[in-house]
C-alpha cells in the first residue's frame, strides 16, 4: 500500500523503505497522484520519530540520498541517521525530473531543504501551541521541541499523521520543479551535519548482495522475455516461422508490426527461444556511410539546425585584420555506448486495471508517463518503481526495458520480466553523438588574440529525447511505427575566456536513419561536454603555444571569472605544474555553475601505444559542499569514466550494423589502466548554492589527456579515442 492509501486506513505510518518488498509496493498501483502542494508529499514523521523523505529523483549511484538526509536532518534537528530517503517511486513521490545535469543536488535537494524548514516551522508552532511556550522561545535538539522542562517530541505532535499543510508549488518557466515557504533555512555558519563526512549506505548490500537489484525483482507467475532486434538497422518483419521455437516447452512469440518477442516460463528457455525462432526480416535501403568515412560525411552533411550561442565584437572583421596570425584546427569524436555494466532489464505486472513497472531508469516518472501512453492507460493508473540497475549516466536502454515489458505483459495476460543480453544493451543502446569541431582564432603581432571561433558539427545529442516518456523515444514505439521526433540540439564550450571578438555555436546534422537505428543519439553522461572540451580545451593549448605563452598563465590572463581562475591558479599550485616535467596537460571547463580545472600527467610507450594517465589532480568548486567524501568519491568516478572515454570507447559500425557488441568490441577502461593517484582539492564556499558534481569533472578529463600527450610527445592527437592503434600511427608518421 503506497503512504497515503494507509494513511486512510490507520491513521498511522508505519512503512519501511530501507529494504521495500516488492510484493507490497506493488499493491498501491493506481492510487490518486500525489500533490506536490502538500507538505505531505515530501516530509513524513513517523510515530517512532524518524523521518521519510520523499524525493522525486534517485541516486545513480554518487551516495546522493545520503547528502538528501544530511540536508533534510540539517534542517529539520534530527541526527541524519534517522532519516530515510525513499527515491524515485511514482507512488511516493512526486516528479523532480529524475536524474540529470548534476541536478540531484542543486534542484532536488534544495527542494527537500525548503520542505524540512517549513516542517520543522510548522511542527515548532504546534509544539507552541502544546506547551503554551512563544515559539521563538522554543529550542530543537534531535526531534524534541524543548523550553526549559517543557517538551514534546516531533512524533508526539504529528507522527504517523498528515501535516495538512500547505505550500506553493511553482510552476515558472525554467524552474519548474520547485515549492515556496515562509520558512527560512539555516545560515551556513549554523550547520552541524551538513559539511560532514558521512559514509554512503550502499556499500555494503552492494558487496554483500543482500538487497536487490532490479534483475532481482520477482512475481507470482511472471514469464521471462527476450525482444528481437534486427540484424541490422532499418529492417521491417516480413513473417515468422513460430515452429521453430515447437520444442521449447512454454515459450510464445508475441508481435506487434516490427515488434517481436518471445516469452517463456523459465528464463533459459526465453533465451533458447530468441535463439532459435526464424525471423524473415526485410532490409529498407543501407543506411550507415563505411566508418572510415563517418567525420567526412559529417563535414558534407547538410546542417539541420545551427545556433550560435555567444556572439561579441566582430569576429569576422579580426580575422581580415592585416598582420594578425591565424590558427586553427579541427577535432573528431566518435560515436559511444553507455555499455553499462549489465543489459537493461524491467520488470511490469498489470492487475485490476492498473500496471506497475520496476525499472532501473534513472527517470522513473517518465517511465510511467512513456507506459501510460503506450498502453493507453491514465497516468494514475501506472506506476514504475526505480530500483538499482547496471547504471545509466543518461539515455541508455533502460527505458527501452520497461516500454518493451509492459506492452508484453499486456499481451501475455501475466507479469513479464524483460532483460537484454549483452550485444542488446551495447549494440542498441542509444550513442553519445559523432562529430567534428572547428577552431581558429587569430593573434596580432603582441600576442593578443583578438578573435576566437569555435563550432561544433554533429548528429543532435538528443535524436530521441532523454526520458522515456513518449513512445516515439522508444524502440519499441518506433517498431509499432511511431516516428521519432528529434530534437535538434548540441552545445558550446562553458568558459569565461575573454577574447575580444568571439564566436561559439553548434550545427546538427540528420540521422542516418529514423526506423529502429542502434545509432540513435541520445544523452551520455554529461552530454557532448567531453567531446566539446577535447577540442576547445586542446585549442586554447594550440593557441596558447602560438602566442608563446604558458597553458596555466595563458588561461589565467583571459579567465573573466574569479572562480574559474580560483581553479586553475589551485590546480596548477597542487600539481606542482612549474616543475612538473614532460607529459603534463590542463584543461578547464564550467557545467552549470560548478568550475573544474584538471591536470594530467601521462606516459606514453612508443612501442605498444599505450597511453597511462598515471597522476590526475581536480580542482573542484561547487559552491557549498554538502559531504566532501562522497564529492570526492563521485569526482574520482568522473575522472575514470572520462579516461575511459577519451583513451579506449569508439562505437564501431559497418554500411548497416554497429559491430560494438561486447567487451572485446567496445573495450573500456581496466583496473590496469587506472590512474596511479587522482589528487582532488575542493573549494568550499558555503555563500554559494550546491551546483552539483555529477558531471562536471568529466568534460575536462580528455582534453587534459590530449594536452598531456602532446606534452609528451610533440604530435597533437585530435581524434579521439587515443587507442594504441592510433597512437602508433601517429607516432611513425611524425
Amino acid at each position: 500500500m503506497d503512504r497515503r492509501e494507509f494513511f486512510k486506513t490507520s491513521g498511522a505510518l508505519v512503512v519501511s523503505f530501507a529494504a521495500p518488498s516488492f510484493e507490497v509496493i506493488a499493491q498501491s498501483a493506481g492510487k490518486p497522484a500525489l500533490l506536490p502542494g502538500e507538505l505531505d508529499s515530501w516530509i513524513a514523521i513517523l510515530p517512532n520519530g524518524r523521518v521519510n523523505a520523499f524525493f522525486g529523483k534517485m541516486d545513480m549511484g554518487q551516495g546522493l540520498d545520503v547528502a538528501v538526509a544530511q540536508v533534510v536532518a540539517e534542517e529539520l534537528d534530527v541526527g541524519a541517521d534517522r532519516v530515510e530517503v525513499v527515491m524515485g517511486d511514482t507512488g511516493t513521490s512526486c516528479n523532480q525530473g529524475g536524474a540529470s545535469g548534476s541536478t540531484g543536488v542543486s534542484n532536488g535537494v534544495r527542494l527537500l531543504r525548503r520542505a524540512a524548514a517549513e516542517a520543522r516551522r510548522v511542527l515548532v508552532e504546534r509544539a507552541s501551541e502544546k506547551l503554551g511556550v512563544p515559539a521563538a522561545e522554543l529550542k530543537v535538539m534531535d526531534g524534541v521541541v524543548a523550553a526549559g522542562d517543557k517538551k514534546i517530541t516531533y512524533a508526539e505532535l504529528v507522527g504517523g499523521r498528515y501535516f495538512h499543510h500547505k505550500v506553493e508549488w511553482n510552476k515558472q518557466v525554467g524552474n519548474p520543479m520547485d515549492i515556496s515557504v515562509p520558512a527560512k533555512a539555516k545560515a551556513p555558519a549554523e550547520y552541524k551535519v551538513v559539511g560532514k563526512p558521512l559514509p554512503r549506505r550502499d556499500v555494503a548490500w552492494k558487496v554483500f548482495g543482500t538487497d536487490g537489484f532490479v534483475t532481482d525483482v520477482r512475481r507470482p507467475g511472471m514469464l521471462h522475455a527476450r525482444v528481437i532486434r534486427p540484424p541490422r538497422a532499418a529492417c521491417k518483419v516480413r513473417g515468422i516461422d513460430e515452429s521453430s521455437i515447437k520444442a521449447i516447452r512454454g515459450a510464445k512469440v508475441i508481435r506487434e508490426k516490427d515488434f517481436v518477442a518471445v516469452v517463456a516460463p523459465k528464463e533459459w528457455d526465453a533465451v533458447r527461444a530468441a535463439q532459435s525462432l526464424k525471423v524473415d526480416w526485410q532490409p529498407m535501403e543501407t543506411p550507415f556511410p563505411a566508418m572510415d568515412q563517418l567525420y567526412e560525411h559529417i563535414r558534407g552533411a547538410k546542417v539541420v539546425k545551427r545556433q550560435d550561442e555567444v556572439k561579441k565584437g566582430d569576429v569576422a572583421a579580426a580575422f581580415n585584420a592585416p598582420g594578425v596570425k591565424v590558427v586553427q584546427a579541427e577535432y573528431e569524436w566518435p560515436f559511444q555506448s553507455h555499455a553499462s555494466m549489465g543489459p537493461a532489464c524491467a520488470v511490469a505486472e498489470l492487475k485490476d486495471g492498473s500496471c506497475t513497472v520496476w525499472t532501473g531508469s534513472q527517470k522513473p516518472h517518465f517511465v510511467r508517463d512513456g507506459v501510460a501512453r503506450l498502453l493507453g492507460l491514465p497516468e494514475d493508473k501506472v506506476r514504475a518503481i526505480w530500483v538499482t540497475g547496471p547504471g545509466s549516466y543518461g539515455r541508455n536502454d533502460a527505458g527501452d526495458a520497461a516500454m518493451d515489458a509492459a506492452f508484453l505483459a499486456r499481451a501475455s495476460g501475466k507479469p513479464v520480466r524483460v532483460q537484454g543480453m549483452r550485444a542488446d544493451g551495447t549494440a542498441w543502446d542509444p550513442k553519445g553523438p559523432a562529430c567534428v569541431h572547428r577552431a581558429r582564432a587569430a593573434i596580432d603581432a603582441s600576442g593578443k588574440v583578438v578573435a576566437y571561433e569555435f563550432v561544433s558539427k554533429g548528429f543532435s545529442r538528443q535524436h530521441i529525447a532523454t526520458n522515456e516518456s513518449q513512445p516515439a523515444d522508444s524502440l519499441i514505439g518506433q517498431a509499432m511505427g511511431v516516428p521519432p521526433k528529434p530534437n535538434q540540439i548540441f552545445g558550446v564550450p562553458a568558459e569565461s575566456y575573454g577574447f575580444e571578438n568571439k564566436l561559439l555555436g553548434w550545427e546538427t546534422i540528420a540521422q542516418f536513419v529514423d526506423h529502429c537505428s542502434p545509432l540513435r543519439t541520445a544523452h551520455l553522461r554529461d552530454p557532448v561536454g567531453p567531446e566539446i572540451h577535447f577540442g576547445s580545451e586542446q585549442f586554447v593549448d594550440e593557441v596558447a603555444r602560438a602566442a608563446g605563452a604558458d597553458p596555466v598563465e595563458f588561461r589565467l590572463r583571459y579567465l573573466t571569472d574569479p572562480r574559474h581562475a580560483a581553479v586553475v591558479k589551485a590546480v596548477a599550485e597542487k600539481s606542482g605544474w612549474a616543475s612538473l616535467g614532460k607529459g603534463k596537460g590542463i584543461a578547464f571547463a564550467d557545467r552549470n555553475g560548478t568550475a573544474v580545472a584538471v591536470v594530467a600527467q601521462v606516459e606514453v610507450d612508443r612501442a605498444s601505444g599505450r597511453v597511462w594517465a598515471r597522476k590526475l589532480w581536480v580542482a573542484h568548486d561547487c559552491g557549498l559542499i554538502i559531504n566532501p567524501e562522497i564529492l570526492r568519491t563521485t569526482i574520482e568516478g568522473n575522472v575514470v569514466q572520462g579516461l575511459s572515454r577519451v583513451l579506449f570507447e569508439e562505437v564501431r559500425f559497418d554500411r548497416d550494423s554497429v559491430q560494438s557488441v561486447d567487451w572485446a568490441s567496445y573495450p573500456i577502461l581496466e583496473m590496469g589502466d587506472a590512474p596511479e593517484s587522482i589528487e582532488v582539492t575542493l573549494i568550499d564556499r558555503p555563500e554559494v548554492a550546491p551546483s552539483g558534481a555529477g558531471e562536471p569533472t568529466i568534460r575536462v578529463i580528455p582534453a587534459a589527456v590530449g594536452n598531456a600527450f602532446f606534452d609528451a610527445t610533440g604530435v597533437r592527437l585530435r581524434r579521439a579515442p587515443l587507442s594504441p592503434e592510433r597512437v602508433k600511427a601517429a607516432l611513425a608518421k611524425a
